[in-house]
């Protein structure tokens, strides 16, 4: 009995210990970031849907220009917390709206893309970086839309744009695992 516990103890701690590689993983597997972007299998659900083309409630947008210059000159946790900060931002958006419309068409598809927003905090939550923790802040004044195609569109800007040139700058970690 105690030889069975052990051995499932042992068990539950190579799967937490398997997790905490996963961001890694995704940061040097561009394969892997290409089929998290959920966004043209959403839009695709929801083309159907009446229900979802606009909302009653206004979603906040994320932050999604990318200035060079200044990202160079940004630390890897504040460019972390950039886009933390933007994808805490649409994901409460995206909660409200959900929790205001009926169960139909849309509710599903909307449900899928609160999850796969939070697949992406966990992600980079989860990243180890050196240096000072920052505090997620946002790099704009965020604007304000009823349409969920402006919505996954900032989205899918934020996942290709920021996210993306993210990745791309921690991939010198890829060669030394």
């Amino acid at each position: 009995m105690a030889l069975s516990r052990l051995l499932l103890l042992c068990m539950v701690a190579s799967e937490v210990w398997d997790a905490e590689t996963k961001p890694v993983d995704f940061v040097c597997n561009k394969v892997a970031r290409r089929a998290l972007n959920i966004v043209a299998e959403t839009e695709s659900a929801l083309s159907e849907c009446n229900d979802a083309k606009t909302f009653s409630t206004l979603v906040q947008l994320p932050c999604t220009e990318l200035h060079i210059e200044s990202w160079k000159n940004k630390s890897h946790q504040g460019i972390r917390g950039d886009i933390v900060a933007s994808l805490r931002l649409l994901i409460e958006g995206v909660k409200v709206v959900r929790a205001q419309i009926q169960p139909g068409c849309a509710f599903l598809p909307l449900q899928r893309l609160e999850h796969n927003i939070n697949n992406y905090l966990l992600i980079l939550t989860h990243l180890q970086l050196s240096g000072p923790a920052v505090s997620p802040a946002l790099s704009c004044v965020p604007q304000s839309t009823l349409s969920l195609n402006t919505v996954l569109l900032k989205y899918n800007q934020l996942i290709s744009g920021k996210l993306e040139w993210f990745m791309v700058d921690l991939e010198d970690r890829c060669t030394s695992q």
